[in-house]
């Protein structure tokens, strides 16, 4: 079987981490005996990060206009699926169908309505299969009514940190007790902004507690100005070695104002680091409440700091969280995702 997937994304996020993890693992299965095309941007950093992997080649598509016939004889010329993992990589999907009759798959990743545009209702409808990665946006999908929607949840990374890395993070902040956050800094998505709230709460009635920030984007100037008074605040900026630091966390704090899933949960889960998260969008699919961590309402930086603190004194509670966390990681493994995609490419294929 040869598959083509498409991400048209200009960066680097959840989504396109997804995409190289299920590219990866089904390369890795021989059993699949499958090859793969991956179009996407010329600039984009999955072409870096999949070099090496067998039978994968690159096709080059800057927009969804473009790339559609130019493949060489050994790859999507040939290809029996496309599956569409972004937004633009939906319409690219639905054009080539429309060009070369190929059956598409499209994963929805976002909690949001789909927009009820007439192009948007063709490319769902005409698509052999919607997939939802939780709840929230299969119900969103399905009230759309273009077709029925398989649920497959994204995957942990199996994250390996480097143990001596990780010591080396801790000795900097020696005697604290490390609360951290990962995610493109992004207030209206991300919600740094009520992690920083909490921190103000925090720094004279735990002075103990160090937040730890990590990743980039729009709004990191913009959140540093405003909070540059908070000492319990550190800044660390992308990390590519990103396990390391997760792996040295006390607590991870997730406050996301929407999520279609939130899978760098599933890392921090995989890590054994209790997690603290609002109960929006995908989230409760992962996090349920006492069980595998604490859930508080979006926006609440009291019950933000509420939380921290009672995960920092109650070491019980944290240990109680993060077993129950590791008992259901087996259905968000990488292998777990890959074969439920890989029941649903042959189901389409043979039909």
């Amino acid at each position: 079987m040869h598959i083509t997937h498409v991400n048209l994304a200009r960066g680097f996020r959840g989504g396109e981490r997804q995409t190289e993890l299920l590219i990866k693992t089904l390369a890795e299965q021989p059993e699949y005996d499958i090859s793969q095309t991956l179009v996407c941007r010329r600039d984009s950093p999955m072409r870096q990060h999949l070099q090496g992997v067998a039978r994968l080649d690159f096709q080059t598509a800057n927009h969804q206009l473009a790339g559609h016939f130019h493949f060489g004889a050994t790859s999507a010329n040939k290809s029996q699926l496309v599956h569409a993992h972004d937004a633009k990589g939906v319409h690219w999907a639905y054009l080539h169908y429309r060009l070369k009759g190929t059956p598409y798959l499209i994963t929805r990743r976002v909690d949001s309505p789909v927009k009820r545009k007439w192009f948007n209702q063709q490319c769902y409808s005409h698509a052999s299969a919607r997939v939802a990665l939780s709840h929230i946006i299969k119900g969103l999908l399905e009230d759309n009514q273009c077709g029925d929607v398989t649920l497959i949840a994204s995957a942990h990374a199996h994250l390996i940190p480097s143990s001596e890395a990780t010591h080396h993070f801790r000795d900097d902040f020696t005697g604290k007790f490390l609360v951290g956050h990962a995610g493109a800094v992004v207030d209206r998505h991300k919600g740094q902004r009520v992690l920083l709230q909490a921190a103000q709460k925090l720094e004279h009635q735990a002075p103990d507690i160090q937040f730890i920030l990590l990743g980039d984007g729009e709004d990191t100037e913009t959140l540093k100005t405003e909070y540059s008074s908070l000492g319990n605040v550190s800044w660390l900026g992308f990390k590519s070695n990103i396990a390391d630091y997760l792996a040295g966390l006390d607590v991870f704090a997730f406050p996301s104002r929407n999520e279609g899933l939130g899978s760098v949960l599933l890392d921090v889960m995989q890590l054994g680091v209790p997690v603290i998260a609002t109960n929006v969008g995908g989230i409760p699919d992962i996090v349920k409440h006492e069980q595998t961590g604490l859930l508080i309402p979006s926006g609440d930086a009291d019950a933000l700091a509420s939380g921290i603190m009672r995960l920092r004194q109650d070491v019980a509670l944290r240990q109680r969280l993060v077993q129950g966390a590791t008992e259901r990681l087996d259905h968000y493994s990488p292998q777990s995702m890959t074969a439920s995609y890989w029941h649903l490419y042959q189901t389409i294929v043979s039909e």
